[in-house]
């Protein structure tokens, strides 16, 4: 198996275009989701390089009524001086996400909880889960939300997606979908709703995961200058990488 890259995180977009120098992500049933909409470039633009890129993503969101610029740069790649000036000239937002990887077998044990219950997202429980996800995406807007709820329901019908829900004392309390691929399984959207947050929902999330698959890498990305990334490092978590992106809106 080749190195896991950012390359194999799953990413909903569609390639609207590409060159030499980027490819072009489009959702059309998501243009408020950054991270769907965005060009990822291929190699390190110059200043010229990025202009360029700019100057026709601008042009495409403009027409689709979309209002953020959103580029990502090669892994494992600083951005340069030069750049990284324009970029903060003409305002926009910098930062960077690193890529973890695990073993399952390298998962810290944790012991079952009889509080905390763990399922699979069925028809049964589909509704309470959508509850669920409302709560948490109505924080960036109610438009926003809305859109997220068609992928939710996306990734509900996607044979390779398993969206989990977790109740503490039969309360919704965090949800998760794993992506599951041949020889990986990547955490996205892993929340706990923050009435529920340090009584061990997230590891127990985790835990199903581990026990459901012990034969595939364990991936995921975090934000580089958050909190939860020392969570996956206290969790045995590797490091596999950083990337640079930047966001104007």
């Amino acid at each position: 198996m080749n190195p896991i890259t950012f390359k194999d995180i799953y990413n909903a977009g569609v390639v609207a275009s590409s060159s030499d120098t980027y490819t072009h992500f489009h959702l059309p049933d998501m243009p408020l989701y950054y991270d769907s909409n965005y060009i990822a470039f291929l190699k390190m633009p110059t200043v010229s390089e990025f202009q360029k890129a700019e100057h026709a993503l601008k042009i495409y969101h403009t027409a689709r009524g979309q209002h953020h610029l959103k580029f990502t740069f090669p892994q494992d790649e600083p951005i340069p001086k030069e750049l990284n000036a324009y970029l903060n000239r003409h305002d926009y937002d910098t930062g960077f996400l690193e890529l973890y990887i695990l073993d399952p077998k390298d998962f810290p044990d944790v012991p079952p909880s009889s509080a905390i219950q763990v399922t699979p997202v069925t028809m049964s429980n589909l509704e309470d889960f959508l509850y669920l996800q409302r709560t948490i995406d109505e924080q960036f807007g109610k438009e926003f939300a809305a859109q997220k709820q068609l992928q939710h329901k996306k990734n509900f019908s996607d044979p390779n997606v398993v969206q989990l829900v977790a109740n503490f004392d039969d309360e919704l309390a965090g949800s998760v979908d794993l992506m599951v691929n041949e020889h990986t399984v990547e955490i996205d959207g892993l929340h706990v709703l923050e009435k529920m947050r340090h009584k061990g929902i997230g590891s127990q999330l985790q835990r199903w995961l581990m026990e459901q698959y012990p034969d595939k890498l364990v991936i995921l990305v975090a934000d580089g200058e958050d909190t939860p990334k020392d969570m996956y490092l206290r969790q045995n978590y590797k490091f596999a990488g950083y990337q640079y992106e930047t966001v104007k809106a």
